[in-house]
């Protein structure tokens, strides 16, 4: 069972990088700009196949691919070029593969939270109930029917929000938070509002935690879609909140994967579920999770990304607007360059520490 969800872990990364790079091809196809090569997975190729003026191939390493454009990072004097394109022209045609990567991933949402058998009836972000004897509740305090609106500045999304964003701790003193609910229709505010885990029985057994239960609502399309929408939402803010943690020094380097980290944690996710269905629902909604991460961190103004050629784009068209010249399309190529080989030696990095733990 092992071998066959890290199988399906390669298949799914290997579908959110050829989404990504279609996103590229159809804007560019739209646009009239030449492709020479349209390609899935990196390395030698062992299958090709030239239609028109475009190359399709599938290559050997099934992790990765690209959309090779004519003229990406020089003037080639072909007036179907990427750079002889019109700046708006480029900067969809870079923003699309994000674009993709994002819609993917809420379309496997969409499809897991409307159609799965678990969720016919979706969670809220709303207080059901209190445990017995817990001190939180109160008319100084928090109510039945609070709906969390937003924890130490951080908006809730869903109700696995209101967890996490307390464990999380991101006030200032230890278990003390400012919370906003929503409360009869208005905005409640309680701010250092003093919060910690406790042990509570649940079902015979001793158990840490806040002590109240969240509510749920049927499964209808427009609580499903809400639901997708919110949970979408949330993954791009967890990437945001992973660079907080990152920077804050409470995460580190050894925290990072690459694509052997994911493949791993993905044929983990389904190999420790119940059963061959919920394995299969959990890999999906974790590979939604690293479609939309891939489409948020792609967009980062990061040399060599989508989002750093992005945001040089919109620098060069300032010089050329301002300076009433053309900018040598060679400098830009040069900067991606170097940020490529810098981008490659990280990852080979974070790829020999995901080995070296695979292997401990």
């Amino acid at each position: 069972m092992t071998v066959f969800y890290v199988i399906f872990a390669i298949f799914v990364f290997s579908f959110l990088i050829a989404i990504h790079e279609l996103g590229h091809f159809i804007a560019a196809k739209l646009f009239g700009v030449r492709v020479n090569e349209f390609a899935i997975g990196m390395g030698p190729a062992f299958f090709q196949k030239e239609v028109g003026e475009t190359t399709y191939s599938l290559r050997c390493f099934p992790i990765g691919g690209f959309c090779a454009m004519e003229g990406e990072d020089e003037d080639t004097g072909d007036p179907r070029a990427f750079t002889a394109a019109a700046w708006w022209k480029r900067a969809i045609i870079l923003v699309t593969g994000a674009a993709m990567n994002f819609l993917s991933g809420l379309l496997i949402l969409v499809c897991i939270f409307g159609f799965a058998r678990g969720y016919e009836n979706i969670s809220q972000p709303v207080i059901e109930s209190f445990y017995a004897g817990n001190v939180i509740e109160g008319e100084s305090g928090l109510q039945v029917g609070d709906r969390f609106y937003e924890i130490d500045g951080e908006k809730v999304y869903t109700a696995s929000n209101v967890s996490m964003l307390l464990n999380l701790g991101l006030s200032d003193g230890p278990d003390v938070h400012d919370l906003i609910v929503i409360r009869n229709g208005k905005k409640v505010a309680l701010p250092n509002f003093h919060m910690e885990k406790r042990e509570f029985e649940v079902e015979g057994e001793q158990v840490l935690m806040y002590g109240m239960t969240m509510g749920s609502a049927p499964r209808t399309l427009g609580n499903t879609l809400s639901y997708s929408w919110n949970s979408a939402k949330d993954f791009v803010r967890m990437v945001w909140l992973s660079f907080r943690l990152l920077f804050t020094g409470r995460a580190g380097v050894q925290d990072l994967s690459g694509p052997v980290g994911i493949v791993k944690t993905i044929a983990d996710v389904g190999t420790q579920s119940g059963s061959l269905e919920a394995g299969m629902i959990n890999v999906s909604y974790f590979g939604a999770f690293i479609a939309i991460n891939l489409a948020v961190m792609n967009l980062l103004p990061i040399p060599a990304l989508d989002g750093g050629r992005l945001f040089g784009l919109v620098i060069v068209a300032a010089i050329e607007k301002i300076s009433k010249k053309k900018v040598n399309p060679k400098i830009e190529g040069y900067v991606h360059a170097v940020g490529m080989v810098i981008l490659l030696a990280f990852m080979a990095l974070v790829a020999f520490k995901d080995v070296f733990t695979l292997f401990k």
